[in-house]
């Protein structure tokens, strides 16, 4: 899921799509690829020691193929919800980066994964600050 500009037909939004919100879905995508990648190998490597790497890295890439669309759809209507999905996909992509991290001099594709979700945590916190907390 890329930020594209908004179409016509669709339902007026906050105004243009903020450089935060745009930020925070191209973030969620690539962070849902290497989560889903970094889980994938992991499994690969049958090793005991990955399991809570691999669930967090699964839980992190669903949360952020949840959110990335959800943002992309922002409207004044809901930026509360919108603001709270941000800021639960900052806290599994933390967690995941941290659980990975653990791995990586034995694993490239826990770095990987990591460093997609320091991005993503980051962007995602930029983005609910961005719609602050108005709304219903």
């Amino acid at each position: 899921m890329h930020a594209h500009p908004r179409p016509s037909r669709f339902p007026p939004a906050r105004g243009s799509l903020s450089a935060p919100l745009a930020r925070a879905i191209e973030a969620c995508h690539a962070c849902a690829e290497a989560c889903v990648s970094c889980a994938d190998v992991s499994l690969d490597d049958a090793a005991v020691s990955l399991s809570r790497c691999i669930q967090l890295a699964l839980d992190c890439a669903e949360a952020c193929a949840t959110t990335g669309p959800a943002l992309a759809r922002a409207t004044a209507s809901n930026s509360v919800l919108l603001r709270s999905m941000a800021e639960t996909c900052a806290g599994l992509c933390e967690a995941c980066a941290a659980e990975c991290d653990l791995h990586v001099d034995e694993h490239d594709h826990c770095r990987l994964c990591a460093k997609a979700c320091r991005a993503c945590e980051t962007a995602c916190r930029d983005a609910a600050i961005s719609l602050g907390a108005t709304g219903p």
